[in-house]
């Protein structure tokens, strides 16, 4: 799992043709209990899906920039465009949902 921030985003988001980054905080309750399921995403979907991790606490401009005002956000990009969002705890089906469908 990668470890997000302003230095690296970019590359990140390019370095698949899909990447998912999953936007929480230490502090938020709903973080805590998607980040296993983020884990399973990240270990299912290896070599396929770039999956990163990006603590808003410490990357507000990342935050800003995607107009993230809940938490926990997923950004799916295809091709290092923003192509899909959640907000808020969502299922494991639905992450592969939108995953299978960027594919």
């Amino acid at each position: 799992m990668i470890v997000l921030d302003e230095n690296n985003f970019e590359t990140v988001i390019g370095a698949k043709s899909v990447a998912m980054i999953d936007l929480w905080a230490a502090w938020c309750g709903p973080c805590r209990m998607l980040s296993p399921t983020v884990d399973d995403i990240a270990a299912e979907y290896e070599g396929r899906v770039e999956v990163a991790k990006c603590n808003v606490d410490d990357n507000e401009g990342i935050a800003e920039k995607f107009g993230v005002r809940s938490i926990p956000t997923l950004l799916f990009f295809k091709d290092g465009q923003l192509a899909e969002k959640t907000v808020g705890l969502v299922s494991k089906q639905e992450i592969e949902t939108i995953l299978n469908n960027l594919l």
